[in-house]
């Protein structure tokens, strides 16, 4: 179940990488990118949400406690962290082939970082480590959360009639 909801997740990340690239965040509007490219912590969180959801209710057959939910999001996490820079590669190969030209001319316009800076920060190498970091740890926090909302006991289906807990 775990590598399924990866390869959900990190598609979803190659769907937003496009979206963003479609509404102009990688070109004419890049001076929003920062802004609005954290706005995929909704969809991330939610696939997560989904990931515990099916875990508990397919594997553990409606019931999982908070260290079974917090392990499942970990190892859907650790699968994510290891797809990230495959993800980048396919993004900025794929997606949006302009986009660490852009990033670095906006850099050095905007007086945030010098040409050199910014051809160090805005590059594959980077992006695909960034990438693995941040995924490893934001993944690690929404599990934790996430677990928290999805832990189950089996008192809590007791009252519920046997053909709703086998479906």
């Amino acid at each position: 179940m775990e590598i399924k909801w990866a390869l959900v997740f990190t598609l979803m990340l190659l769907l937003w990488m496009a979206l963003e690239r479609l509404v102009g965040l990688h070109g004419p509007y890049i001076d929003r990118h920062a802004l609005y490219t954290n706005l995929i912590a909704i969809p991330a969180f939610l696939i997560y949400c989904l990931a515990l959801r099916d875990k508990r209710d397919h594997f553990y057959g409606g019931t999982m406690t908070y260290r079974q939910g917090f392990v499942s999001g970990a190892i859907t996490t650790a699968i994510i962290t290891l797809l990230a820079p495959l993800a980048q590669y396919v993004t900025h190969a794929l997606i949006t082939p302009d986009y660490f030209a852009n990033v670095q001319a906006y850099a050095v316009a905007s007086g945030n970082m010098t040409e050199a800076e910014a051809r160090t920060y805005f590059n594959l190498t980077s992006y695909m480590a960034q990438a693995a970091l941040s995924s490893l740890f934001t993944g690690l926090i929404i599990s934790a959360v996430v677990a928290i909302f999805f832990r189950k006991h089996p008192s809590e289906i007791l009252g519920e009639p046997l053909s709703d807990r086998l479906t």
